[in-house]
């Protein structure tokens, strides 16, 4: 069995189809993911997806007895078996989330609140609902938390937010896509005409149903390719498209709002594109990355950052 790194998060190996475990830079430990988008489809295209082959649509019916199956053999496997030490960095060897994250946008899935309702299950069996010391596993030190990390598209559906109720309850948090903050960013970076008013409504709807994090991809967009070894070719390029200061507006205005929002995961892109804008993607270092962290902690919010 390969070793897990950060770098690089396959969607599909060990036999399992909806399963599948990551180290998360993010996270810092092991994330347990669930794929509800084995079909490779999405609502969004965003620039910098790290899908191959992905395409328009939504997630296919699950078989929710095959994703129960699956995802408590590996939780077992991680909590009580070798896994720990045959597949996981030393540093990394915690168990951090169930990540509900796959290769498209998993609220669009038909069954995302089914998927809600077996991760309960499961929790429930393993005795992960309980004190964290009902588990006595050496890789679970604080509760186990189940991330649902989405672009938020679909948070105005009555069903979504029954979903979002529901995993409030399970320790959950949203991390809700925010990369830019007009109708022009949601086209240019995630390739939607969701239009940026129904993206800040979605959010706020979010945040009052269960804990929220924005998350931000911040990169260059170059008009020219890079090179082989992935130096840009030219100068000119904008952080996050040109449009930094008004998506500052937009956080700003949330927050004065009153919007209960947990705070933001700010980061760059560590994994390659899959799409046709890849050669133009330029990833920000950490020295570009703080100077935006720091506008975001003057508003008051808790800021999380990884290159």
């Amino acid at each position: 069995m390969a070793r897990l790194q950060t770098n690089d998060h396959p969607r599909y190996q060990d036999g399992l189809r909806y399963i599948y475990p990551v180290v998360s830079r993010r996270a810092g430990g092991v994330s347990v993911g669930v794929n509800l988008n084995p079909n490779d489809a999405c609502n969004w295209r965003c620039v910098y997806c790290q899908v191959p082959g992905l395409k328009a649509g939504k997630g296919p019916a699950i078989d929710l007895e095959r994703l129960e199956h699956e995802l408590e053999d590996l939780l077992r496997d991680v909590l009580e078996g070798d896994f720990m030490e045959a597949r996981v960095p030393a540093e990394a060897r915690r168990l951090n989330d169930i990540a509900i994250s796959g290769n498209g946008e998993s609220t669009n899935s038909p069954d995302f609140a089914g998927a809600i309702a077996v991760i309960e299950r499961v929790m429930q069996r393993l005795g992960l609902l309980d004190d964290v010391t009902a588990t006595q596993s050496a890789w679970l030190q604080e509760p186990l938390k189940v991330v649902l990390i989405t672009n938020g598209s679909m948070v105005h559906k009555p069903e979504v937010q029954a979903g979002l109720m529901q995993l409030a309850q399970l320790n959950g948090e949203v991390w809700f896509k925010l990369d830019g903050a007009s109708d022009a960013a949601l086209a240019l970076i995630n390739n939607s005409a969701l239009g940026i008013d129904r993206q800040l409504a979605n959010l706020r709807m979010a945040a009052s149903l269960c804990p929220t994090f924005i998350q931000t991809a911040a990169f260059r967009r170059s008009a020219t390719p890079k090179s082989p070894a992935g130096e840009a070719l030219a100068g000119g390029a904008d952080i996050m498209a040109g449009t930094l200061e008004g998506y500052f507006d937009a956080v700003r205005q949330l927050v004065e709002a009153g919007t209960p929002l947990q705070g933001v995961h700010l980061y760059s892109l560590a994994r390659p594109s899959f799409q046709p804008e890849a050669p133009t993607l330029i990833p920000l270092k950490r020295a570009e990355l703080d100077p935006i962290a720091e506008r975001l902690r003057a508003l008051g919010l808790l800021v999380t950052v990884n290159e």
